[in-house]
């Protein structure tokens, strides 16, 4: 029945990994950063085979040696990896990270954020950094190719933010979602070529992803429900249309048989006749006619929810789809906040509430400090931070031969080498910006640490550089995030509606900030601050911290819930042995 078919797949991988940052080193921005890691050792097993790194990151890192072995069998495969991550891997793995670069090339490279941002969530003048940066850092991967792909950071999207990316490069873009994103005003347009603003659009199988992902359906019932997405209309026109699933890269990992479970999947589809294209692909020879389109095809208008997402707390719906109330806290539809329950324990999420509006006055505060400096230099600030980027990433430019001299970074700063600490400044910023602390639902996390400590750094760093009057503004910034737990009263915490009555209450935040550690009786936000603080403030800065138990100040963090299952050396936390 299904030896020669129309329909076609394609399977989009997303790689992601934020890193295990403790602490940024100290520099003047002409080099890349420099940090210490966090260890604490963890194990994973794939296909049987352990996998041990000296933390999370360095073991996720490690096994992509085995998903690329895989994945360069594959067809109508397309792969986003986000630019920090790639950075780790030329670090610590080069070998899997030329093989991953060979795997790029073959089939789609799908350009992304770099620092993985919930985008619409940041400035519009971040967004036009960040944007640029992701197709130059991109370029070499995605050359000629007329029609590309984009992963926005947990695919949240508004209008808006598309159309700062759209006007970024000279290409056509798919924007690759989730279907309960899209809003689809007659059925055709389904597995169709859609438009969206200037752009493509497809939305994922979600039912399909998940399956796969969390491993709830077996090979067989995969396959068969693939082929239950047959579309007897199109089929009788002949009229190729395209099943589209993705998932995190990591998904491969989620127990020793995933990539054997992947590839068999794959293997029965081409055998009942389905051929595999990337979605990139699929628009290309819809709009170049080598596939047959329907009517009108690549012209109709895909409606998609604004602030919608691929990850979001679909049970929290009012209206079948998706929103980013996971990063917020509260249910955007009606404002209420709300809790989870993580390992039998109920936790309100009112604390992501405090940690997006802080992060929101953090990253102007930093922008208008970083600004305020560049405007000594007569610089054009948009152009130098899209350009210090050679700086940040210089090991993967250098890698492909691009352009990473001081006088080209500096030309847009008038040659002014003070310019590079302000570069760097910003760009610690953007890197504090990781969208996975707001992803889980406990607050004491490695993610969440990794952040603020960032985000501290580049607070001092800017107090340092201006050492007058100028720099109580960064100063008071600072004290916030060591006085995280005061936010409550400070913001008026308690008149927020929450969806069960109790989630706004002093008694709830103040459970949701509990340590997650047995050795120190800080938040993880006062924690990672006092972290750096202690190691970073000098002279009268030092009285800052002069209140607090510096032996409070450790890097260990609670474990996150969905990565209980690696073989951790402590199970019971997820420490930092210094």
């Amino acid at each position: 029945m299904f030896k020669k078919c129309f329909m076609k797949y394609a399977h989009h991988f997303h790689a992601y990994q934020p890193g295990d940052i403790v602490y940024v080193k100290d520099g003047d921005g002409s080099k890349p950063i420099e940090y210490e890691e966090r260890r604490s050792s963890v194990a994973i097993k794939i296909r049987g085979e352990e996998v041990r790194g000296e933390n999370w990151t360095r073991a996720m890192l490690y096994s992509y040696e085995h998903i690329a072995d895989t994945l360069s069998r594959m067809k109508g495969i397309s792969i986003d990896i986000e630019p920090f991550t790639v950075l780790m891997l030329l670090r610590y793995h080069r070998k899997t990270f030329e093989e991953t670069v060979s795997l790029l090339e073959k089939f789609d490279a799908v350009p992304t954020t770099p620092f993985h941002p919930i985008v619409p969530h940041l400035d519009e003048f971040e967004q036009r950094i960040l944007a640029r940066v992701s197709f130059d850092f991109y370029a070499p991967l995605t050359g000629s190719k007329p029609v590309v792909g984009y992963w926005l950071p947990e695919a949240v999207i508004t209008r808006g933010s598309a159309e700062i990316v759209e006007s970024s490069t000279d290409k056509r873009l798919v924007f690759l979602l989730d279907e309960r994103q899209l809003l689809y005003d007659f059925p055709q347009a389904k597995y169709s070529c859609n438009r969206y603003s200037n752009s493509f659009v497809f939305g994922r199988e979600w039912g399909l992803s998940d399956a796969f992902a969390f491993n709830t359906l077996n090979v067989s019932e995969l396959i068969e429900g693939t082929l239950r997405r047959w579309d007897d209309y199109k089929e009788s026109l002949g009229v190729p249309y395209l099943v589209f699933t993705a998932s995190d890269l990591e998904s491969l990992l989620g127990n020793p048989a995933q990539l054997d479970r992947f590839t068999a999947w794959m293997e029965g589809l081409e055998g009942n006749g389905v051929e595999r294209v990337s979605a990139m692909e699929f628009v290309k020879k819809k709009l170049t006619d080598e596939f047959k389109r329907l009517e009108g095809e690549c012209e109709f208008e895909m409606g998609v929810k604004d602030y919608s997402a691929w990850s979001d707390y679909f049970d929290l719906s009012l209206d079948g789809k998706t929103s980013d109330s996971r990063w917020l806290g509260y249910r955007r539809a009606d404002g209420k906040v709300f809790a989870r329950e993580v390992e039998g324990r109920r936790i309100s999420q009112l604390w992501k509430v405090a940690f997006t509006r802080l992060f929101e006055g953090l990253n102007r505060i930093v922008r208008l400090g970083v600004l305020e400096g560049l405007k000594d230099f007569n610089a054009n600030v948009e152009e130098f931070l899209v350009r210090y980027a050679r700086i940040f990433f210089k090991d993967y430019y250098d890698y492909f031969g691009i352009e990473t001299s001081m006088d080209y970074v500096l030309e847009p700063a008038n040659g002014e080498k003070k310019a590079l600490k302000l570069g760097r400044i910003y760009y610690l910023m953007l890197l504090a910006n990781h969208s996975c602390p707001r992803f889980w639902e406990n607050l004491d996390t490695r993610v969440a640490f990794g952040n603020v400590s960032v985000m501290a750094k580049a607070l001092i760093e800017l107090m340092e550089y201006f050492n007058d009057e100028g720099r109580n503004i960064f100063v008071e910034a600072y004290l916030k995030l060591l006085n995280f737990g005061r936010l409550y009263h400070l913001w008026n915490f308690g008149s927020l509606p929450a969806l069960e009555g109790w989630e706004t209450s002093e008694k709830a935040w103040n459970s949701a900030l509990k340590p997650g550690v047995p050795n120190s009786g800080y938040n993880v936000v006062t924690r990672a601050a006092l972290y750096v603080g202690g190691r970073d403030m000098k002279g009268e800065l030092k009285a800052l911290i002069g209140s607090y138990n510096l032996e409070w100040a450790v890097a260990d963090t609670g474990h996150i819930p969905g990565e209980r299952h690696g073989h951790w050396e402590n199970q019971e936390w997820c420490e930092h042995r210094d």
